[in-house]
């Protein structure tokens, strides 16, 4: 069980639930980027949740999100992956998850409040809530937009980790540049060719005397961080090297400008709740939806391009982006106008 990270707009959080005792599952396949998703929108609703990760098989796995759970699941059953006590809230997203989901809405009923995040491939009437970005298009009277992706990084958790600085951080001489690299994904290829490039703006970086706080990700072709590697090697920084306990979350809240590779939308969306300035760098590639996406964080002057020779270091502001607290205030505000019409001794309603 999971309970939200304490802040210090815990009691105005508590103020607009219906319920402050809500509890949650979130369904996923167990990718790290759908679990982040799902951990944003409970975290702001301050859930108690549970993580059902979920691993159909066979053709069930390719027919998601069509198909049905195998029945030798004996899903329903106690001691199966979806047993009774069932949630207030189900937060499911990807395709894997949609079939369990459905299942859930057969067993569960009127008792759950059902959401997914990002496009079902079925329309949206499967669920109470379905969230989109903003650069999507799915439509529809329950359908939801916001600019970014969700995630746990809110004004409040950014906040906390400000009053602190590790001491390894502060060591840093400023200006200190966060930069979150990617890697290869369906979008773009992120070819050594384009680690050269990054690795030339980082050079050109380094010779205006700032410092590095370098993260890769489980995406990032060993060669591609080689380069990075080499060329921030003679300058002040910490590179984490995947044995410690991923330094990220003290990253963003401690860097005063942000470098992302393009080809996630949840890193850049991430970086861009810190308020700070976030160069993005574009590997070749990409798709209509990453140029609608990262078209609309430049109009909303959160980003800009990072140039191959930057000769100085910008400085911008822009309202940080908290879409997970979006995503969760509608909900809220959804269950309440629900509750109004509730029968007797009801709960929810499921359209």
């Amino acid at each position: 069980m999971h309970r939200r990270l304490p802040s210090p707009d815990t009691d105005s959080v508590e103020k607009r639930l219906p319920c402050v005792a809500l509890r949650g599952w979130i369904i996923t396949d167990g990718k790290i980027g759908m679990d982040v998703q799902c951990r944003g929108v409970a975290d702001a609703l301050g859930l108690d949740y549970e993580v059902k990760h979920v691993t159909p098989s066979g053709m069930r796995g390719l027919l998601a999100p069509w198909s049905w759970p195998s029945p030798r699941e004996r899903l329903g059953a106690p001691g199966s992956l979806l047993a009774p006590p069932w949630p207030d809230i189900a937060i499911a997203t990807g395709r894997q998850s949609i079939p369990y989901l459905r299942k859930l809405s057969r067993l569960a009923g009127h008792a759950t409040y059902y959401v997914v995040l990002q496009d079902p491939k079925m329309g949206a009437a499967i669920a109470d809530l379905v969230w989109v970005p903003q650069h999507d298009r799915l439509i529809g009277p329950n359908v939801i937009r916001t600019l970014t992706a969700p995630h746990s990084y809110s004004p409040a958790r950014l906040a906390l980790l400000r009053e602190r600085v590790p001491e390894a951080i502060a060591a840093l001489p400023r200006p200190r540049i966060a930069v979150i690299v990617g890697g290869p994904s369906g979008a773009y290829k992120f070819t050594t060719a384009d680690g050269a490039s990054l690795a030339q703006s980082l050079r050109a970086l380094a010779g205006l005397g700032a410092s590095f706080l370098i993260t890769p990700s489980r995406r990032t072709p060993p060669a591609v961080l080689g380069l990075v590697d080499a060329a921030t090697r003679d300058c002040p920084r910490i590179l984490w090297n995947g044995e410690a306990p991923n330094p990220y979350p003290d990253f963003l809240a401690h860097a005063d400008y942000l470098v992302v590779t393009g080809d996630s939308v949840n890193m850049t969306g991430e970086a861009c709740a810190t308020g700070r300035p976030v160069y993005v760098f574009e590997p070749v590639g990409g798709s209509a939806k990453f140029r609608r996406f990262h078209a609309a964080l430049r109009q909303h002057g959160a980003t800009r391009r990072l140039p191959a020779a930057p000769t100085h270091l910008e400085s911008w502001h822009y309202e940080p982006l908290d879409s997970a607290c979006q995503i969760a205030s509608e909900i809220e505000r959804r269950i309440a106008l629900r509750r109004r019409h509730l029968p007797a001794g009801g709960r929810f309603l499921h359209a």
